[in-house]
């Protein structure tokens, strides 16, 4: 088993440690497609249930785009002073996705194909029920977006994670498929100034040990 430098360690807790939400942004800070697609594909990295990969990241670069999504987002200026607004979606219809993530593995000779039709069976069976798919299109989703956040901080950019906003006029006014549900939105840029100080309950407080 290999085993993790500390020096990994430690820049590991201290991009945990140092992320805090920002919410001012200095809007001359650019930040290149290429270094975005970057920071997804990072993010894309994140656990999913059968690995389905329950995400879609719509990505607001252009001023324009981030003007038109302002109103959506009640008019909260981080929206236009960052270097960009990756909206994550959460997919109610990851099941459909389960030949493309499988099939490569089966001829690779990593899955047998009766596995692929048993784990087919389960999923199928879990998306029966559309109260599990939007269960999984939230949690998955989140997962996306937290990896994506603390990959930000890694390279050196500052985020927000944002729940105030109108979904539906999302979909209305950038004509998202029912197929996807908003989860959240995230700003990214760099700091116009320091984030408030923030606290975290303690530790016995959010604890169960059984």
């Amino acid at each position: 088993m290999e085993v993790f430098k500390l020096t990994t360690t430690e820049d590991l807790l201290n991009v945990i440690t140092s992320r805090t939400s920002v919410r001012h942004y200095n809007p001359e800070v650019k930040i290149s497609k290429e270094e975005l697609e970057n920071i997804l594909e990072t993010a894309g990295k994140a656990p999913s249930a059968w690995n389905l990969q329950h995400w879609h990241f719509m990505v607001f670069h252009s001023d324009a785009s981030k003007e038109r999504l302002l109103p959506i987002a009640y008019n909260q200026k981080q929206i236009v002073e960052s270097s960009a607004v990756i909206a994550v979606l959460g997919d109610l219809e990851a099941d459909k996705k389960t030949e493309t993530v499988y099939t490569p593995l089966v001829d690779a000779g990593f899955m047998s194909k009766e596995i692929m039709e048993s784990l087919a069976g389960q999923i199928n069976r879990a998306y029966d029920n559309p109260v599990n798919a939007r269960d999984a299109a939230h949690t998955n989703a989140s997962l996306a977006a937290m990896q994506f956040i603390l990959t930000a901080k890694a390279k050196g950019y500052d985020t927000c994670s944002i729940g105030g906003f109108d979904a539906q006029k999302l979909k209305e006014e950038f004509a998202v498929s029912d197929r996807f549900v908003p989860v959240m939105l995230i700003t990214i840029g760099q700091a116009a100034k320091p984030a408030h100080k923030s606290e975290r309950l303690p530790l016995n407080e959010v604890t169960t040990w059984l």
